[in-house]
């Protein structure tokens, strides 16, 4: 068998590092149909850290009726006060939740914007622009509290009702969320449809428009694998210098308002091809690999992550 070796060559035009952003208890989590113990989600995110991933996102502050398996939230959060140097972002859906969040001292929030009406009707029961005018004094508020701010993008190229989204509409929803003081856009293939070609278009068109991958707002993206496109995809934005990627523990995930979508970018799938690209990410692939088995035995089901699979019961093979 060949593994990918550490410092291999083939990272000329990438970034050295790209940091992870590991969405698996909040948006892997919010899709499950049992409600996973608070316990068993604070030894997730605290074996997460373990394993080296320096940004986990925690939970959500959505109205419990919306999302009932994060109701638990103002119970987890203060379960994870000694995660010391580690990234704890919580979502946010308007002045409610960041008032949660702020209560328990949280520092980074993220709120979840539409690139389609369609899917803003769907997800918030707003317009676009409707949406927007909701989350600017959110984001107002939380810059002024010092807060690091994210700003989720979704259905940025293909909307189940509306088709293949143009790349205009995405680039307006960002300068929107951009001039409101966003400190971060993910770009999220809600339903799974991208294709490396329509990434390269996008990030283009994003350049031009004075937003490139790192600059006074950074970018990252936000890939599901419906059509095993997640990583390709990944790769090309890693060439218009995205250093910053998400991902979810063992492929957990989907998302509730669309249900063609299938899970998220695999977090060992992803740490796979960086390390053996030569691209530093932190992470302990075999802890990280050994966690995700752990959640799936308490999920009651295997892990759909390929790397996952291939490793399990392979504990004599080791990255190199």
């Amino acid at each position: 068998m060949v593994f990918p070796l550490k410092g291999r060559e083939g990272r000329e035009g990438l970034p050295a590092r790209v940091r992870i952003h590991e969405v698996g208890p909040r948006d892997g989590l919010q899709n499950e149909s049992a409600i996973v113990p608070v316990q068993v989600k604070a030894e997730f995110i605290e074996r997460l850290a373990a394993a080296g991933l320096s940004t986990v996102e925690a939970t959500s502050f959505v109205h419990p009726k919306w999302v009932p398996q994060l109701a638990d939230a103002e119970e987890l959060y203060p379960r994870l006060g000694g995660l010391d140097g580690v990234r704890l972002p919580v979502l946010v859906p308007n002045a409610r939740g960041l008032e949660r969040a702020l209560a328990l001292g949280a520092r980074e929030v993220a709120v979840f914007a539409s690139a389609t009406e369609s899917f803003a009707k769907a997800n918030l029961n707003r317009t676009v622009d409707g949406a927007l005018e909701m989350f600017e004094p959110v984001v107002t508020r939380a810059k002024r509290e010092g807060l690091r701010v994210r700003g989720y993008l979704s259905m940025c190229f293909g909307d189940p009702w509306e088709g293949p989204v143009p790349v205009e509409q995405v680039v307006r929803v960002c300068r929107a969320l951009v001039g409101m003081g966003c400190d971060e856009l993910s770009l999220g293939d809600t339903i799974g449809v991208a294709t490396p070609g329509h990434v390269h278009a996008l990030l283009t068109a994003l350049e031009r428009a004075g937003l490139p991958a790192s600059g006074e707002t950074d970018l990252a993206v936000h890939f599901h694998d419906t059509y095993g496109q997640a990583l390709s995809n990944t790769f090309t934005a890693l060439q218009h210098g995205v250093a910053t990627v998400d991902a979810s523990a063992g492929g957990l995930g989907g998302c509730p308002y669309a249900k063609s979508a299938t899970g998220n970018l695999a977090t060992e799938d992803l740490v796979w091809m960086l390390h053996g690209l030569g691209i530093e990410t932190g992470v302990d692939l075999a802890l990280l690999c050994a966690t995700s088995r752990w959640m799936a035995e308490r999920l009651g089901r295997p892990s759909p992550s390929r790397t996952v699979r291939a490793l399990s019961g392979t504990a004599s093979h080791k990255e190199q």
